[in-house]
């Protein structure tokens, strides 16, 4: 009995010191960009010694995909959107929480939606995390209309695409992500062309003929 304590109690602190260490990194990262993380300064803005570092996170990929996790782990923390009266509200609304998620925190964008680190792959418990996220993201879309893997490639990619051009080339402004509509009114007659569920009448009111 004490030795599953003893090993619960190491297991949280252990727990409780990553997290530490992958919100220091996420600083760093912030700082001197995703590619400019070094495990050295690190360690110096932890106050630890490096081969104590190395024993929570044996490289710099392992720490990179400690950061890859967190940050899917931040978008499921998130409350979904609610389920709209019509499919482009649906839209509209499942792309506009991606869109303030990413341009929130660009650096976070860079490492889950593009392939900033050369030769970093997320290992398959991170990965499934994004797999998770993906499904939900879509469900909401995939409960009004009966969507291919083209219809929802070509979702993320206009989508995507705006943000990059955001943080790329307007970060902190609002130059591309003003043209979200735009893009939703774009993408929405393919989606409505597979629509399973019809959208309710506007501008009507059922009333009883009067005898």
């Amino acid at each position: 009995m004490l030795g599953n304590s003893t090993a619960d109690w190491r297991a949280t602190r252990r727990a409780a010191a990553t997290s530490d260490i992958v919100a220091a990194a996420w600083e760093l990262a912030r700082e001197h960009g995703l590619s400019g993380l070094s495990l050295r300064d690190l360690a110096r803005r932890l106050g630890m010694a490096a081969p104590s570092l190395y024993s929570y996170v044996e490289s710099k990929n392992a720490l990179y995909d400690a950061m890859f996790a967190d940050g899917y782990r931040a978008w499921l923390a998130l409350e979904p959107p609610a389920d709209g009266p019509d499919l482009r509200t649906v839209l509209r609304s499942g792309a506009e929480q991606f869109v303030e998620f990413s341009t929130q925190d660009p650096v976070r964008f860079m490492l889950l939606f593009q392939r900033t680190i050369p030769g970093f792959e997320p290992s398959p418990e991170s990965w499934a995390l994004a797999q998770q996220v993906y499904d939900r993201s879509f469900e909401p879309l995939r409960r009004w209309a009966d969507l291919t893997q083209h219809d929802l490639d070509l979702v993320s990619a206009c989508i995507t695409g705006l943000i990059s051009q955001q943080v790329a080339n307007d970060p902190g402004g609002s130059r591309w992500v003003d043209l979200l509509d735009d893009a939703v009114d774009l993408l929405l007659p393919r989606i409505q062309s597979k629509a399973t569920k019809p959208s309710p009448a506007r501008g009507r009111t059922s009333r009883k003929e009067k005898p």
